[in-house]
């Protein structure tokens, strides 16, 4: 590779981190070319980008972020071979990975995932990071959150206007009682 295809590849993979909140670092080792083949395909399909980088690149490229990233305990996990997978649903590559472990395919493994701001390391975080709320999730539930109490309020003021207009009937059923009754003479 030479110097200028390097100056590319590392402007790319700045290009990537910033629009992507949320990535994973996989390492497909051993993956026959039609794994790694069914592997894109899979990710194609469930709107994930997938990428092959070459890791002192990815680490230039990472180092060239602002600190507040908190990109670099992720250093450590760029050794061997590298695959990386952008997504803009932070429990996506997660559940995909684990679908694909249900079928019996273990590769690839997980190295490390990027899911704003926060690192989880190793293979055993597939279970953690599939357990997170995407954001159309979060918003759902917010929604749902703030709906009940709105329709229990709405249920007791229509209970309410109910007893308030029975209440007034009552009353001015008695009143009309009171007034046809004709007082009695002390």
């Amino acid at each position: 590779m030479t110097k200028d295809q390097k100056v590319v590849a590392i402007a790319e993979l700045k290009e990537k981190f910033e629009q992507y909140s949320f990535f994973y670092l996989t390492d497909p080792t051993t993956m026959t070319v039609a794994e790694t083949n069914r592997l894109r395909r899979k990710c194609f399909e469930e709107g994930i980008e997938m990428k092959m980088v070459k890791n002192k690149l990815a680490v230039t490229a990472l180092k060239a972020a602002p600190s507040s990233k908190n990109y670099e305990p992720l250093f450590n996990s760029f050794s061997g071979q590298t695959a990386m997978l952008f997504t803009d649903t932070a429990n996506l590559p997660a559940r995909m990975l684990l679908e694909m472990k249900t079928k019996g395919i273990e590769k690839p493994l997980l190295k490390a995932a990027y899911v704003d701001t926060a690192i989880f390391e190793g293979a055993d975080q597939l279970e953690t990071l599939s357990a997170l709320k995407s954001k159309f999730e979060l918003i759902g539930e917010i929604v749902g959150l703030l709906q009940s109490p709105m329709s229990n309020l709405m249920g007791a003021l229509v209970s309410g206007g109910q007893t308030i207009a029975g209440l007034l009937k009552t009353l001015e059923e008695r009143e009309s009682v009171t007034a046809e009754t004709p007082a009695i003479a002390e």
